[in-house]
């Protein structure tokens, strides 16, 4: 059995200022722990329901932060960003049962994360799918169903596992803290490995795992950017229009052109 992780820092536990995610800043050290550790603790959980092979995409900024050593030998890592549109699921295709998305986060364009964002933090307000904020979640899971892998367990901050169990009640998740405003309140960080670990066997040993997402038949994306000079210039993407001074809008059926205008109009 063939298990994808994707890994991702602001969805640790504890993590609440943007400080801890920058490697430049000395604080980031023990966050890239506690990123390595919640992703171990994740593997563990896979190869004790079976896994035979792990996939571990490091999906955090640089793609450069995990630390291999901690990693089990079944583990092969994937770092750092070579520009296909799965992004942050990158590597991912159909010989794989399911993924695992650990440290992931809320939404930019809601709370429930100091650090909530989508993409980017620096360039984008956030990005709007069918009329609602977009997750990277909710944009990876749809990436994930376009090679007919289910997302079978998420963790990170309490609001982005309220969105995962609304977007589908099956996806096993760990919540790890809440944010209110600029602070968190977080679980103990061995609380939240234990935790991982065994909600991660758990939804791989059920006699059936939750299904791919289904696709909606049509996207309307809006990319809504900080910087109105980079939403003109970004409004030039084929097929992308400028809705507003901030906002690029795009719409298709096919969710991978979706993918390919992210890849180019976020940038």
């Amino acid at each position: 059995m063939k298990i994808f992780i994707s890994a991702d820092i602001e969805g640790v536990t504890g993590i609440t200022d943007w400080n801890e995610a920058t490697l430049a800043d000395p604080s980031y050290e023990e966050f890239r722990e506690r990123m390595t550790a919640e992703v171990v603790a994740a593997c563990d959980g896979a190869l004790a329901a079976g896994a035979t092979e792990l996939l571990v995409k490091d999906a955090h900024w640089t793609g450069r932060n995990l630390l291999a050593e901690r990693l089990p030998r079944e583990a092969r890592l994937l770092r750092g960003w070579s520009g296909h549109p799965y992004s942050m699921v990158q590597g991912l295709d159909g010989s794989f049962r399911a993924a695992l998305f650990v440290g992931w986060h809320s939404a930019g364009g809601r709370g429930g994360n100091p650090l909530a964002h989508t993409l980017s933090s620096s360039r984008l307000r956030g990005i709007m799918v069918n009329g609602e904020w977009a997750s990277e979640f909710l944009l990876h899971a749809y990436a994930a169903a376009l090679e007919g892998v289910p997302v079978a367990f998420v963790s990170g901050d309490e609001e982005l596992c309220a969105e995962v169990h609304t977007f589908d009640p099956d996806i096993a998740t760990v919540a790890v803290a809440r944010g209110i405003g600029a602070a968190t309140i977080a679980r103990h960080p061995a609380e939240t490995r234990e935790a991982i670990r065994n909600e991660v066997q758990h939804a791989l040993a059920r006699p059936r795992l939750v299904a791919p997402v289904k696709l909606p038949p049509r996207f309307d994306v809006r990319v809504v950017r900080k910087d109105a000079r980079d939403a003109y210039r970004a409004s030039f993407y084929p097929g992308a229009r400028l809705v507003d001074a901030t906002t690029v809008g795009f719409e298709t059926t096919e969710w991978f052109e979706a993918l390919r205008l992210l890849q180019f109009v976020t940038a």
